[in-house]
């Protein structure tokens, strides 16, 4: 069965369910999560699409992100998904969130009301290969330049997310 996505209103109250593939196509307003795992030194996890997904494959982005299921809290979600997609679990805490609507070239729309979260960790991750192809750590600032010198390399959510809340995530 195809993942379910949470639908909602702007001010995040559930509205129905949607397959996640009609939601992107539709452009349909839906609950996601981005996680942004530091270390000790300062720096950002980064993980590296894996090639094969439907949309962003091979760009840099932020820790790990995907969608709540029906039902799930924002912190059990992200916690999940940073287990599914980087092998570890750690305590995160729900720091903002925010909307934002993204086309892309495939025809699909990312409209989502993103909840940013943010924990601690300073190991290796085991990552999945299925939806990571790489990753590492890179301090806040060299992220932040790379972005402006290099925008293409990155997701078009984390990008968003970098420039609006940077000084909150700095600040972690």
């Amino acid at each position: 069965m195809e993942e379910q996505v949470v639908l909602v209103d702007i001010a995040d109250n559930p509205v129905g369910l949607m397959p996640k593939m009609e939601a992107h196509e539709k452009g349909v307003l839906h609950r996601a999560f981005s996680v942004f795992i530091l270390n000790d030194k300062g720096e950002l996890m980064l993980q590296q699409r894996a090639l094969h997904k439907y949309h962003s494959p091979g760009l840099w982005t932020n820790t790990c992100c995907s969608h709540q299921r029906d039902g799930e809290t924002n912190l059990a979600a992200g916690k999940r998904r940073l287990y599914e997609e980087m092998g570890f679990v750690t305590e995160l805490q729900e720091v903002t969130s925010f909307i934002y609507k993204a086309p892309f070239d495939n025809g699909l729309t990312e409209h989502e009301l993103d909840h940013v979260m943010i924990g601690h960790y300073n190991e290796v991750p085991d990552i999945n290969p299925d939806e990571v192809a790489s990753w590492k750590w890179m301090p806040l600032e060299h992220v932040r330049a790379d972005i402006k010198k290099n925008p293409d390399s990155y997701t078009v959510w984390f990008i968003i997310i970098f420039e609006k809340f940077f000084e909150q995530i700095k600040l972690q």
